[in-house]
């Protein structure tokens, strides 16, 4: 197991049991094979809620897709064939007592669970969570397409995450770049106004004046 597809916080000691998923099967020159093991790759943490979840291994509900930061943050994004059954209730079970196997496995990475939709303003809406954005604007014709994100003042934060990492992992689970803003007040507007109107008058009144040479 490289050291990039080990969880930073794991410490492992001779003789150790660990969980990881088979990640490259090789054969070194001699030919002896080469067996590379990981609890880094997305792969690892879809595998945890298989034997987590009997509903996701009945195909009743399927991962649609994880993004990680391992040992840090995690969005799994999940959708449900049956109508019966919530995808996210699932995944967490009774009192988080399903999520926090998993959770407990990783080291204590932080795993927001969310509905997958085909709606990328609703999708991008979940992935920012826990923020809840008032607005979203895309524009598709970018490369790759990205979102102007509105949310609420004191949001801000939550929304970008510490270091960035929930708004990198919202882009990396959406396929867009996000871009957060803050909602501004009518009070805030009403300054803004002013100020700009403010601003308008000293450059006409400069304008207006005589040139000395």
């Amino acid at each position: 197991m490289p050291r990039e597809e080990q969880i930073y916080r794991d410490r492992f000691r001779k003789g150790d049991m660990i969980r990881a998923v088979i990640k490259e099967v090789t054969r070194e020159s001699n030919g002896d094979p080469r067996i590379v093991i990981s609890r880094a790759d997305p792969l690892f943490m879809e595998r945890l809620f298989e034997l987590e979840v009997p509903e996701i291994d009945e195909g009743l509900v399927e991962i649609k897709k994880i993004v990680r930061e391992p040992g840090d943050r995690a969005k799994v994004a999940v959708v449900s064939y049956d109508e019966r059954i919530d995808p996210v209730g699932a995944c967490v079970g009774m009192k988080g007592s399903r999520i926090h196997s998993v959770v407990r496995e990783l080291g204590n990475e932080n795993i927001d669970v969310v509905q997958w939709t085909d709606d990328s303003i609703e999708m991008i809406k979940r992935a920012l969570s826990p923020a809840k954005p008032l607005l979203v604007q895309l524009n598709k014709q970018l490369d790759p397409p990205r979102a102007k994100v509105v949310v609420q003042a004191d949001e801000v934060s939550q929304a970008i995450g510490r270091g960035g990492i929930n708004i990198r992992l919202a882009s990396r689970l959406t396929g867009y770049e996000i871009d957060v803003y803050r909602e501004i007040s009518e009070e805030e507007e009403d300054i803004e106004i002013q100020e700009f109107a403010r601003s308008e008058e000293h450059t006409s009144e400069l304008q207006s004046r005589p040139h000395i040479s």
